[in-house]
């Protein structure tokens, strides 16, 4: 007989939304002191209702279903707008996108040439596959990079005030 490995239960998307419908009913005091329970500490004093709820239906949301991940959260964290950040990352994903698996990459480090073959689903360097660019120029330099800027896909940001 083989094995099944059990894990968590899924998420039970009734009850989540149960929940979030519940809050629609709370009063600003309400959500306030439902605040205090999901984040253990006191909202912000100048939050009207309509945020107060929705921050608490993504936490629920998130808390249930998933976070958003490392990656997606610093795009927003460094967006001077939704706009902007929606921008970046439609730019980021057109530009690996457009790349036809079987596509090499270089890119000379440290008087070292790195070769990176594009597959289907991720990169392919030094015998191993990697999800994305930023993870294979995080492998090559120790430090955190913008991937396909590393590897040369992207210019350079035109910096403001030009000399």
């Amino acid at each position: 007989m083989p094995r099944v490995k059990v894990g968590p239960a899924p998420p039970d998307r009734k009850t989540l939304d149960v929940e979030i419908a519940r809050l629609r009913d709370f009063d600003v005091g309400a959500l306030r002191a439902r605040w205090q329970d999901v984040f253990r500490r006191q909202p912000p004093p100048y939050l009207p209702r309509h945020l107060l709820f929705r921050m608490l239906a993504y936490r629920l949301q998130a808390d249930h279903l998933g976070d958003l991940d490392g990656e997606s959260r610093r795009l927003l964290d460094s967006a001077v707008s939704p706009e902007a950040a929606g921008k970046r990352a439609v730019e980021g994903a057109r530009v690996t996108r457009d790349m036809s698996p079987g596509t090499m990459l270089g890119r000379e480090w440290n008087g070292r040439m790195h070769r990176v073959a594009v597959l289907a689903e991720g990169f392919a360097w030094n015998g191993k596959t990697y999800p994305s660019l930023s993870k294979i120029a995080l492998a090559i330099t120790g430090t955190r990079w913008n991937g396909p800027r590393f590897f040369g896909l992207r210019d350079k940001p035109a910096r403001e005030g030009g000399s």
